[in-house]
């Protein structure tokens, strides 16, 4: 009976999510048979957040992190920050949706290990955005062709800080309606819409100042640990207990665009660059205070200029 119920499912989501198997239907339901009882065996436990089936559940963790993850951890080891604490006091929550048109809509990152240019034209769009008044959505695929002189790797990885030194010395990043998601450089310098005057590193494993960077500032970017439950994640605080919290074992990039509390629990108000149908319409909340997955090893945001 358990079996006859997994295949209705598997079938609804495999509709669902346009999937369609010519060779492999039972390696993919078998798949998602086994990830299907793991999100039901969590959630009958007692944890600070619930699973559920999405679009990758007929993916292993090794399939699912050879698409979407990086391919090599990225060196953001750098531990002397320039980040300056503004001494004001910090709100006990802040969300920068809720403060004006502030924060682009989710996006999509597809099969590329590209969330390291999210994470920054994330940033990028909302730092200028909270200057100029104008939201404007950024284009990643610039990145994707044309930060590899600054240690970036395309769909293999990246980090932001890198690419924020790439459009600094680039002197510009073009919009995404002008340099869509698609392929091979083609920067234009007279089309570029955002510029970087500065980056700004926040010291290494300092949750304080980046809590201040986001209350008084604005949204930041960080890289964090992606282990195999936050595939499935649903809704609540996000929290591990066998991710890594060192700089060499960060895969994954993201923007924080808030923070507050949930029954006690400090979390992140977290971008993700998986579409709006994972987690919370695209987003999810991560412990804060305890550099949970490493989320704390390399965070940053730029200086906008203008030319």
């Amino acid at each position: 009976m358990y079996q006859n119920k997994i295949s209705v499912k598997s079938c609804v989501h495999f509709l669902q999510h346009n999937k369609a198997y010519v060779k492999d239907f039972d390696q993919r339901l078998q798949v998602f048979t086994e990830n299907k009882r793991r999100i039901d065996k969590h959630n009958e436990g007692n944890h600070s957040f619930a699973m559920r089936l999405n679009q990758y559940s007929d993916m292993t963790f090794a399939e699912f992190r050879k698409h979407f993850l990086w391919a090599e951890p990225q060196n953001c080891s750098a531990t002397k920050g320039s980040y300056i604490q503004t001494n004001s006091p910090r709100p006990e929550s802040i969300d920068w949706r809720k403060k004006g048109n502030y924060v682009t809509p989710v996006k999509n990152q597809g099969s590329c290990g590209s969330c390291w240019t999210f994470s920054t034209t994330g940033c990028l769009e909302s730092v200028t955005a909270i200057n100029t008044g104008k939201l404007v959505p950024l284009s990643e695929q610039q990145l994707v062709d044309c930060a590899q002189d600054f240690n970036n790797h395309g769909c293999n990885g990246g980090l932001p800080s890198q690419a924020f030194e790439y459009i600094k010395y680039n002197k510009g990043l073009m919009t995404e309606s002008d340099y869509p998601y698609t392929d091979k450089c083609t920067y234009k310098p007279e089309l570029a819409a955002a510029f970087v005057k500065n980056v700004v590193n926040i010291t290494a494993y300092d949750e304080k100042e980046m809590e201040d960077a986001v209350a008084t500032r604005n949204p930041v970017s960080f890289a964090f640990e992606v282990t195999p439950d936050f595939m499935h994640y649903s809704s609540g605080v996000y929290s591990s207990s066998t991710c890594h919290t060192t700089t060499d074992k960060v895969n994954h990039a993201v923007l924080a665009v808030g923070y507050g509390s949930e029954n006690g629990t400090p979390y992140w108000i977290v971008k993700n660059s998986w579409g709006p149908g994972w987690g919370q319409d695209g987003y999810f909340l991560i412990m804060r205070g305890k550099n949970m997955c490493g989320l704390a090893a390399c965070t940053v945001y730029p200086i906008p200029s203008y030319l």
